[in-house]
């Protein structure tokens, strides 16, 4: 089944300025005395008066994530939230899920819109505080499938606020694919695609230690004997042979890619025909009127659920409180959903929203939740399995297969 097609209009090259060139800026302002847990319901919703707030909030964001209508005036969450509280939202992308963690770790900043494979990590390392849900009042709203997730809840405490998912897709050119790849073997295995030449050099792969889990996925279906049931919890044989696959696939790939524009490039100028992707290249290659479309192959997609979480230390706690209250906005939501081609965390958001369209959710991939292996921090203790490889090794060797070893 297809995922992700035209539900926005936008500028490629402005958005590459502004998502690419956004300098760094550390947070300012004197931080509030008390931690937002340790305020009164009442003093939590007197601060949306601007002399109440601390006038700033930063957040770590992905790329497309915090628009506030620089490149398209339609797509803008930033500009009301800031007049109606007085909360200056100042945002430093990040490119990978290891980049935000090391930025979290840093300190300075107030949230952080996290992916399932790094908030283990911030939760186990104290760098994230629990949330009080019944501070949320759109708490109700959030998909049922999401609100006690495993990568933002531990022993029954909330460290987050979901806030989109999405499927990592297999993109691909419809001129060399006249029907959608039925597998991500394509991706992984040396072969001659359907116009007669080698993938060798056509395909990508994502410049990130989680792409073990999409081999391991694949072979869950390749190689059933190896018995993988979730590509997340691997043994010792499982991982090794996820490693093996990998590292025959260094032969074929051109370009491990993190930096959306470059793939996007890739695919325009370079002869990529295939690749693991996120809907946001999808939609603007589309958007462009290229030969592209994305595919969910058989064996299913790993992907990322996004959680809106709050640093310990935040400088500006009532600020993230009030930005937490309106990440769940419907209309936030679904504008959000139809500028990166994400599925919204509050389903209401997919309900007369004009950019987002009658289809745009289902278009995003909304029907597509249980086929979808959303990232999680691998552990060493598992639930399938005696012992598991922990994310340590999972980054250690995955440098290694980039470098050819």
């Amino acid at each position: 089944m297809t995922s992700a097609s035209v539900t926005s209009s936008g500028s490629l090259a402005s958005l590459a300025s502004i998502v690419w060139t956004a300098a760094r800026r550390t947070a300012v302002g004197v931080a509030a005395g008390l931690a937002v847990s340790s305020l009164p319901a009442a003093a939590i919703a007197a601060s949306t008066s601007p002399a109440k707030g601390e006038g700033y909030v930063d957040i770590v964001a992905w790329p497309g994530y915090i628009e506030r209508g620089a490149s398209d005036p339609k797509y803008d969450w930033v500009t009301g939230f800031e007049k109606k509280t007085g909360c200056e939202v100042r945002v430093k992308t990040a490119g990978t899920s290891d980049e935000m963690v090391a930025l979290m770790n840093e300190g300075g900043f107030d949230l952080a819109t996290v992916s399932g494979d790094a908030t283990l990590r911030l939760i186990q390392g104290k760098r994230v505080k629990p949330i009080d849900i019944s501070t949320i009042p759109l708490w109700n709203t959030i998909d049922d499938r999401l609100k006690n997730a495993p990568w933002h809840t531990v022993d029954g405490v909330h460290y987050g606020v979901p806030y989109q998912w999405g499927a990592n897709v297999l993109m691909y050119n419809t001129e060399v694919f006249k029907q959608p790849p039925t597998s991500w073997k394509v991706v992984f295995e040396p072969m001659d695609f359907p116009d007669g030449k080698p993938n060798k050099g056509r395909v990508q792969a994502f410049d990130g230690a989680m792409y073990i889990a999409d081999a391991a996925l694949y072979l869950k279906f390749a190689k059933p004997e190896l018995g993988i049931v979730d590509p997340y919890e691997l043994d010792e044989k499982q991982y090794a042979a996820a490693l093996e696959l990998l590292r025959g696939q260094r032969q074929i790939v051109s370009r491990y890619w993190h930096d959306p524009f470059m793939q996007i490039d890739d695919f325009v100028n370079e002869g990529v025909v295939a690749s693991s992707s996120w809907p946001f290249m999808v939609n603007l290659l589309v958007r462009q009127g290229r030969p592209i479309a994305s595919t969910i192959p058989k064996e299913g997609a790993t992907g990322w659920a996004d959680t809106s979480m709050v640093h310990v230390d935040a400088p500006h706690p009532v600020c993230a409180q009030l930005w937490l209250e309106h990440s769940l906005d419907p209309k936030l939501q679904g504008d959000l959903a139809a500028y990166f081609g994400s599925v919204p965390a509050v389903p209401a958001a997919c309900e007369d929203n004009p950019l987002l369209g009658k289809d745009g959710c289902k278009t995003n991939g909304i029907d597509n939740f249980d086929e979808v292996h959303f990232w999680r921090t691998p552990m060493p203790q598992c639930n399938g399995q005696s012992a598991c490889v922990p994310y340590y090794r999972w980054v250690t060797d995955y440098i290694a297969v980039l470098g050819g070893r």
